[in-house]
């Protein structure tokens, strides 16, 4: 009899054993479940965060641009490139081959003259050149809107480094297979930079939209209307 209580006692210990071991078994599968349901959960997250700021990029409303990227700030006021200093030596101007650009941008009271490409080539990207805003329209559209973004940093891409000095009543022009449409600034004024930007024109005037990074100022962008004369 004590001997089969003896083995009474060890069978239980082994199936309590066994229990034990069971349970954590179950608990380390089911930890693992957790943590990959949690990376899984992740994933989708950032897919899906993906996948929203790819259609904020791609939602070509024209009056409401989604998802404008931020710009730098000029942190130095210096002269525009095609600004010669009276004591400097004359700078040779590089050659540059426009006829590879869909368009060409010139403000004369900055200087600027730079092309751009449509919005189906890879370099239309505010990372190289003047970007142009998909849902834009060309020159030859009557009441259409050509919105154009590019960088105001202090880097060699800061292509609208110098917008903000510009006036009311100051011209710019755009060069389009083949023909130079004239505009002039009627409205300047800033915005919140929070990705969205509300553009304010006369829906019966071709439009040119100029957007940067408004000076001195790490949350607004400016925007610049042209109407076409």
């Amino acid at each position: 009899m004590q001997m089969s209580s003896q083995k009474n006692k060890k069978f239980k210990m082994k199936l309590k054993k066994s229990h034990i071991c069971l349970f954590g078994f179950l608990l380390i599968i089911l930890g693992g479940i957790l943590l990959s349901y949690n990376h899984i959960l992740k994933l989708k997250r950032e897919v899906f965060s993906n996948m929203q700021l790819s259609f904020m990029e791609d939602n070509d409303i024209e009056e409401s641009i989604e998802y404008v990227p931020n710009v730098e700030e000029v942190k130095k006021d210096t002269p525009p490139p095609n600004e010669v200093k009276s004591d400097s030596p004359p700078v040779k101007e590089k050659k540059v081959d426009y006829s590879k650009y869909l368009g060409v941008l010139e403000i004369p009271r900055i200087g600027l003259k730079r092309g751009f490409y449509g919005t189906d080539s890879r370099y239309n990207n505010i990372s190289y050149n003047v970007s142009v805003v998909g849902g834009s329209s060309m020159p030859d559209v009557p009441g259409g809107n050509l919105i154009l973004i590019a960088h105001s940093g202090d880097a060699y891409i800061s292509f609208f480094a110098y917008l903000y000095r510009l006036n009311i009543g100051n011209e710019a022009y755009v060069t389009y297979h083949g023909n130079v449409y004239r505009y002039r600034l009627v409205n300047i004024y800033n915005v919140p930079k929070n990705g969205t930007v509300k553009i304010n024109r006369n829906p019966d005037k071709t439009t040119l939209t100029l957007i940067t990074c408004t000076k001195d100022s790490d949350t607004e962008q400016t925007v610049y209307i042209l109407e076409q004369e």
